[in-house]
């Protein structure tokens, strides 16, 4: 029963989703792109995870030059311990050199939230890249915290059941990520698996079949 549930679930987040901000998203991204801006994902938890695959992927699928504050546990433990938790990113991207030329892309479930204590770090982060003036996208879920706030565009994910907000947000964010490096407009290099060319007979020798 759970999983037809949990899977129902996600069904209906992909027949919800916006669309618009995700075409907006591929347009500001594709700018970035074009004046050769860089795009640093920022997450915490397990979208700290999400956050070092998206790099992959946005650097070699796209030619985006990506970085992750998350991907050098060291410096992330340094600053936590010597400066604050609070701090971390924020520090991390004036060392960066961050300007009005990059791109902030927050995966984040709550999106930041000073009054809750909510990964304060990102709000710090969001609030010195708006200060740079530096363009700010996120995916993140249903309420968008701070990030949807402060945002040039920003993705919901829609919510469809209270106690699965968490898994669905993390889980989309893949799903996102991966439409955004898909497409045609930012995609510049074919995925190894797709390219094989027994891959590309199978599909149309299937396609004949159908």
């Amino acid at each position: 029963m759970f999983v037809k549930q949990f899977l129902s679930e996600v069904k209906q987040i992909a027949d919800q989703l916006n669309n618009q901000p995700i075409r907006l998203v591929i347009d500001l991204l594709s700018e970035i792109r074009g004046r050769k801006g860089r795009l640093f994902i920022l997450g915490v938890g397990g979208s700290a995870a999400n956050a070092s695959h998206a790099v992959n992927d946005f650097r070699k699928i796209t030619g985006i030059e990506a970085y992750a504050p998350t991907d050098n546990v060291s410096e992330l433990t340094a600053r936590a311990n010597d400066e604050g938790w609070t701090s971390i990113f924020s520090h991390w991207l004036a060392v960066s050199c961050l300007s009005a030329n990059d791109m902030l892309f927050v995966f984040s479930v709550g999106g930041g939230n000073l009054i809750k204590n909510i990964s304060p770090n990102l709000v710090m982060a969001l609030q010195y890249g708006k200060q740079i003036g530096a363009k700010i996208i996120g995916i993140v879920g249903p309420e968008g915290g701070y990030t949807a706030q402060v945002a040039d565009v920003c993705i919901r994910i829609p919510l469809v059941n209270a106690m699965h907000i968490t898994p669905h947000a993390e889980a989309f964010q893949a799903v996102i990520w991966h439409l955004l490096v898909s497409h045609p407009k930012l995609k510049k290099v074919e995925t190894k698996w797709e390219s094989l060319n027994e891959v590309k007979n199978f599909i149309e020798i299937d396609t004949v079949k159908i």
